[in-house]
């Protein structure tokens, strides 16, 4: 776990793989109560029969939504960022999806500060991001994502 006190701290970051997280199973109780969250209820998602019959993928897929709702639980067991009075999700840059991930599947958030730059006060950080799934050729997706900070 990487622990981060400070802009300095993070600046010196910038430009390397800072890790990996543990690896997290997305299973169909997860994906249920995300479609009861977000009120979609599509098939491949959530018929576990129908899917199997009539999905390409043979079983339920994760919502990928889902799957970047995960970035903040993930990260955070990545890198611990302390002293800070603020933290906001800012955005998603360049975000692309590569494969489904299937019901039961393993993931894991590969994490690589992109920048760091001092907004008067604020502290943005750009992580540049990539969810691999085990026994997947290809991520998920890869996206930057955008946090603000305020240090204390």
């Amino acid at each position: 776990m990487q622990i981060i006190n400070n802009f300095e701290e993070y600046k010196l970051l910038e430009g390397i793989l800072v890790g990996s997280s543990p690896w997290h199973t997305i299973d169909q109780k997860q994906i249920d109560r995300f479609a009861k969250a977000t009120l979609d209820h599509q098939w491949i998602h959530v018929d576990e029969e129908r899917a199997a019959n009539e999905s390409p993928y043979g079983s339920t897929i994760a919502h990928g939504y889902l799957t970047l709702s995960l970035i903040p639980y993930l990260w955070k067991q990545i890198a611990s960022v302390q002293n800070v009075s603020l933290e906001v999700n800012y955005g998603i840059e360049d975000l692309k999806f590569g494969v489904a991930v299937r019901v039961n599947s393993r993931v894991s958030l590969q994490a690589t500060i992109r920048s760091v730059k001092d907004l008067r006060g604020m502290v943005k950080v750009v992580v540049g991001a990539k969810l691999v799934v085990e026994n997947e050729s290809r991520p998920a997706y890869t996206g930057d994502v955008v946090f603000l900070y305020q240090f204390k």
